[in-house]
């Protein structure tokens, strides 16, 4: 079955992102390419180098996306963080295709609304490239992950990267996907 969302875009997204940037050929219409989600374990879990952590850590990751994370670490040393190479830092999952279009449908449906005090995000946080980073500071928000079993709240990041030129074309395409972003 197709997901909402991908159907979405075939049926009304791109055809009104196409009359609104004035393309001509449906191959340049901004469209999303993956989703990248990090979680970093933090001060804690690289002083401590607690393996039961990044297991914990990597659960609640897969729960989220449906998808076996990957264990991230350290390109160099950093005497000051008491890091070393090769050292475990976090974990992350790239979404592509069907599992990518669930996943921003419930970040944007169900997660984004679940947050305190929300007044929507940034529409800054795009990097010139027409990519978005957002990032969340409790992994709660998302139904999935099991409150009982949590002992620490850890954030992730959330990269949509996107086939648009501009940062106005991917804040168009995620705004018609129905980002809530804040206007201020």
């Amino acid at each position: 079955m197709l997901p909402r969302l991908k159907q979405k875009y075939s049926d009304q997204i791109a055809p009104l992102l196409m009359k609104e940037f004035g393309l001509t050929n449906p191959m340049a219409t901004p469209r999303l390419e993956k989703i990248v989600i990090n979680m970093g374990l933090g001060r804690d879990f690289i002083s401590s180098n607690n393996a039961k952590v990044l297991d914990i850590a990597a659960d609640e990751l897969s729960a989220i996306t449906g998808q076996k994370p990957v264990i991230t670490r350290a390109k160099k040393s950093i005497a000051a963080f008491k890091l070393r190479q090769n050292m475990t830092i976090g974990v992350m999952v790239t979404l592509r295709n069907d599992r990518m279009y669930e996943f921003l449908d419930r970040l944007v449906n169900v997660a984004l609304p679940r947050v305190r005090d929300f007044r929507g995000v940034s529409p800054k946080s795009f990097d010139g490239r027409g990519n978005y980073t957002l990032g969340l500071r409790d992994q709660l928000i998302f139904p999935e992950v099991d409150f009982a079993k949590v002992d620490k709240a850890r954030g992730m990041n959330v990269c949509i990267v996107t086939t648009a030129r501009t940062d106005e074309q991917a804040r168009a395409l995620l705004k018609h996907f129905g980002m809530p972003f804040r206007t201020n």
